[in-house]
């Protein structure tokens, strides 16, 4: 088994580059997630628009999303990841531009944008594959476990950085709506950036050739088992959209007055755990196997997101908050190498691809529920509760259903 501690040496010139663009990627989502349903509240939508347009924003990407990663393989993935980059600027300078609803809606719906601070559109699937060409199998789970680790503390420092810096611009004068809008004009930016970095990427990140006919999923014999995975993806997602970060920025928000710029901190500091939990998985994954793991650190974090809720005090709810982002991302780094070990390489594109879109899928329908919701303050711990009931019904069914498959770290 790798040791977590070697991992980025394994990487050559195109991973360390991957690297950086999901550095410079998941910073931008974690500025913007923090701010972006103060500045939907700001233009003056209501929680259930809001919400609507939360979930139109995740069913763009999912549907964009699908038709790259199912065709990265055989057009270049190279290409698509600069589409994919292209459509965060298509998605970012119309929301910076205007506060017509319409308007944003079909920017959110044709582009790129992030209200989570997790991974949207076509990139990580992508980058997973690319990964995966260069690694040896008995290495990958190291290297995906760094590789979240990083989006993790860029999501940190994205967080922080976007509070703060909304929180700045507000005390210097600017209008709350004027301050989000120079976060969003930046995340646009990161697009373009985005497309330079891949431009320089070598021709070894792509698929290699195959005469195996993929079908209509860019899948040919791994077809059984992805569609089982994305299924359960699916259902984990659908719980988590009811949490996304966003949502919980809004409830601290609501619910304690909580500043953007202690939101950027509480969130800061919430990624540093997450990512940190990546590393944890790693040993464990060698000692009781990937699923295990997946499973046996799941159930406790959601436990603690019920918690949260609950708790009557904020020093308690961000304690409970706290903890569960401590354990909560140990299944990330398991749960992607599991995927790419189950497929041919010339499959991980799409297989990576259709198991992320489910879970995009499943996160898109709940933001439109969980808008109300939070609207109602007798209802405001009530996404809290569904989504770590859910998540722990997907952990017990996903055991129950590839426990026979285990494999190691």
């Amino acid at each position: 088994m790798t040791s977590p501690g070697a991992a980025p040496s394994l990487l050559g010139p195109d991973g360390r580059l991957l690297f950086v663009t999901r550095a410079a990627r998941m910073f931008s989502y974690g500025f913007l997630s923090v701010v972006l349903v103060l500045y939907l509240a700001g233009l003056g939508f209501s929680e259930g628009r809001i919400g609507l347009l939360l979930t139109l924003t995740l069913v763009g990407d999912t549907l964009i999303s699908l038709w790259i990663t199912l065709h990265a393989d055989r057009v270049g993935r190279k290409r698509m990841l600069a589409l994919g980059s292209a459509l965060m600027l298509l998605a970012g300078v119309p929301f910076a531009l205007s506060g017509d609803f319409t308007v944003l809606v079909l920017a959110a719906t044709f582009g790129v944008i992030s209200p989570s601070g997790n991974e949207v559109g076509p990139f990580l699937a992508i980058e997973q594959a690319a990964l995966s060409q260069v690694l040896p199998e008995d290495r990958r789970t190291g290297v995906f476990a760094w590789y979240n680790l990083t989006g993790s503390f860029a999501t940190a420092l994205g967080a922080l950085a976007g509070g703060w810096t909304a929180q700045a611009l507000q005390s210097s004068g600017l209008a709350p709506v004027a301050s989000y809008r120079v976060l969003i004009f930046a995340y646009a930016a990161v697009g373009l950036l985005l497309a330079a970095l891949f431009a320089k990427l070598s021709g070894a990140v792509e698929a290699p050739p195959t005469a195996a006919a993929a079908g209509r999923w860019g899948l040919h014999a791994s077809k059984g088992v992805v569609f089982k995975l994305s299924a359960l993806f699916s259902l984990d997602a659908f719980a988590g959209g009811f949490v996304i970060q966003s949502l919980v920025a809004y409830w601290f928000h609501q619910k304690f007055g909580v500043a953007p710029g202690t939101l950027g901190s509480i969130f800061f500091v919430a990624n540093v755990l997450a990512g940190l939990s990546s590393l944890y998985a790693v040993k464990l994954a060698g000692r009781i196997g990937l699923i295990r793991t997946m499973v046996y650190t799941h159930i406790p974090s959601n436990v603690l997101l019920i918690l949260v809720p609950l708790m009557p005090s904020l020093p308690l709810a961000i304690a409970m908050l706290l903890l569960r982002f401590s354990i909560s991302q140990m299944d990330v780094p398991t749960r992607q190498a599991y995927t790419m070990a189950v497929v041919a390489p010339d499959e991980r594109s799409a297989a990576a691809g259709v198991t992320g879109i489910a879970r995009t899928t499943g996160a898109a329908i709940s933001p439109v529920l969980a808008g109300p919701m939070l609207a109602v303050p007798a209802l405001g711990g009530l996404p809290f509760f569904l989504a770590g009931g859910l998540k722990i019904l997907y952990d017990l069914l996903l055991y129950r259903s590839f426990k026979a498959t285990e494999r190691g770290g």
